[in-house]
């Protein structure tokens, strides 16, 4: 995170979910570096409290994007102690492991993948309850929050797979396809009460989640031709821009950070 930037969210209340790791946690580290008070979410609670204590102004809360009542209770929380909330990033996502050890499987051996054909209900809706339902109930719950203060930045995380989906990740792909389409509806509807709803698309990032990801999927992503892996810190450097003044015109954008690997 540049020094250049210090300050810039002075006297911010900010909130992060998926903060425990990743992308998430470095957004909350480079709200907390340019200012702002941040609450440091993540479904796993250990995380957010290991994310959070090495930050000043910094609280920790466990939340599973997924349960609509949990996410009201955090954003309820979050007014009762601050009185409001200035900054929200949605970084909180879900993969498919299983899925993607069939879609490597199938790289190692020279076959086109199946999965569709094998992918259960419940590995579906894990998905899209987490991508895609998490992403409504945050929106939801900021807007609720921020929408009578007319002020208000909102950043969600989707994923440049929306754009060249990977074969055999259809469950993955749809969740933050409908995920970008839900935060741009909301951009274009919040705007008018002086909210800004904009989504920064990764490609591949080095996370907790990449480093999970089988070998030769890893070896497929890989172009001598484009930057290689991001870091968590350059995506979140994006998103902390988006969440900033100096922002001001960008509403419903999706900013492409994928190193080069294709323009849409």
């Amino acid at each position: 995170m540049s020094g250049e930037h210090a300050g810039r969210f002075d006297g911010r209340i900010a909130l992060v979910t998926g903060a425990g790791s990743g992308i998430g946690a470095a957004v909350a580290r480079g709200l907390a570096a340019q200012g702002a008070d941040v609450v440091v979410t993540d479904v796993d609670g250990a995380a957010a409290g290991a994310t959070a204590e090495h930050l000043p102004r910094a609280h920790p809360l466990t939340l599973d994007v997924a349960e609509s009542a949990q996410v009201d209770t955090v954003f309820d929380e979050v007014v009762r102690r601050h009185g409001r909330l200035d900054v929200l990033v949605h970084a909180a996502g879900v993969d498919d492991p299983v899925a993607k050890e069939w879609i490597a499987e199938a790289l190692v051996a020279d076959r086109p993948p199946e999965v569709t054909r094998r992918l259960g209900d419940d590995a579906w809706r894990r998905v899209m309850r987490v991508n895609l339902d998490g992403t409504f109930h945050v929106l939801r719950a900021a807007l609720r929050v921020m929408v009578p203060r007319r002020s208000g930045g909102v950043v969600t995380v989707g994923s440049s797979s929306v754009f060249d989906t990977q074969a055999g990740y259809p469950h993955y792909a749809a969740s933050k396809a409908d995920a970008h389409a839900v935060s741009q509806s909301v951009a274009k509807e919040a705007i008018a009460f002086g909210v800004r709803v904009n989504t920064v698309a990764p490609g591949p990032t080095e996370t907790g989640m990449a480093a999970r990801t089988p070998a030769a999927l890893r070896r497929g992503f890989a172009d001598p031709r484009v930057r290689s892996y991001a870091t968590a810190e350059e995506i979140a450097d994006v998103a902390l821009f988006l969440a900033s003044a100096e922002a001001a015109n960008l509403v419903g954008a999706v900013v492409l950070a994928n190193g080069g690997r294709f323009t849409v």
